[in-house]
Formats: structure tokens, sequence, C-alpha cells
């Protein structure tokens, strides 16, 4: 596995999970009964401070149906744990219009590759054009002042 999975932290990730999920209104306990479901949810809330009697927990009350949402949040929640320690795996997000976003993408789909690359493909090129330019404006300066002498 790319990704060290590590106990305490993932519990308490799981804890802030089930009780995010219990705050929105959903069902976390496998009980119809909604006393016993309350009695869950309370000892739930008690073990806060103790991540590795979340996984007790979740063997005795969690919905089986929150299962495979459950470990899916966690994968998601470790990969982007491990890629935020180095500076070129870390997410980052920029803020485009949609119009910009369209054309980048236009662009990115004419050139065959994703919106990172194409975006630093436009910049290079919008280098190597100012480049050029100033070199052009360079040798007419150079060609003005050869012809005033």
């Amino acid at each position: 596995m790319k990704y060290q999975q590590l106990e305490n932290l993932e519990c308490g990730w799981k804890w802030q999970y089930l009780v995010k999920k219990w705050k929105d209104g959903e069902a976390i306990t496998r009980y119809i009964d909604s006393s016993e479901a309350d009695h869950a949810i309370q000892q739930l809330r008690d073990i806060e401070y103790e991540p590795v009697k979340v996984l007790e927990w979740i063997e005795k009350h969690m919905s089986f149906e929150l299962d495979n949402k459950l470990k899916q949040a966690i994968r998601a929640k470790r990969k982007r744990h491990f890629n935020a320690e180095q500076q070129h795996t870390k997410k980052k997000s920029i803020d485009l219009d949609y119009r910009v976003w369209e054309k980048l993408s236009q662009r990115a789909g004419e050139l065959d590759c994703t919106l990172s690359d194409a975006i630093e493909y436009l910049l290079s090129e919008a280098s190597r054009s100012e480049k050029a330019s100033q070199t052009v404006s360079s040798l007419k300066e150079d060609l003005s002042k050869l012809l005033s002498d």
C-alpha cells in the first residue's frame, strides 16, 4: 500500500466523520429504535479522546450501509494527508471564472493534456513570445541607431 495507515490518526478521522454525519441528520447506527441509537451516539461522543475505542464502537453500532462510505472517506483523507507533506503533491486550488475555465478546458483538449499542463504550456508560450518581442524591439533599436549614424 502506498500510504501508511496510522491507527490513532485514522480513528480520530473516523470519529470526526461519524459525528459530522450524525450532526447532518444521517442515521449512523444500525438500530431502528431511537433510544438505542441515542445511547450508541452518546457512547460515540464520550470516546472522542480515546481513538482506539472508536473501532470497537464501529464494530458494535455503526450502520452497515455506512461501512463502505466510511472506508472511502478515510482512504481519501489518508491520501490527502500524505500528499500534503510534500510541496509537489500537495493539492492547490485556483479561482477561475467559468468562461476562463471553459477556454482553458478547450485548449487542454486541443493539446490532449491536463489543465495544469495546459496552463504551464500557455505560460511558457507567453514567455517565449515576450522574449521574441524584446529581441525584435532590440534589433529595431540597434538598426535605427546604425541607420541614424
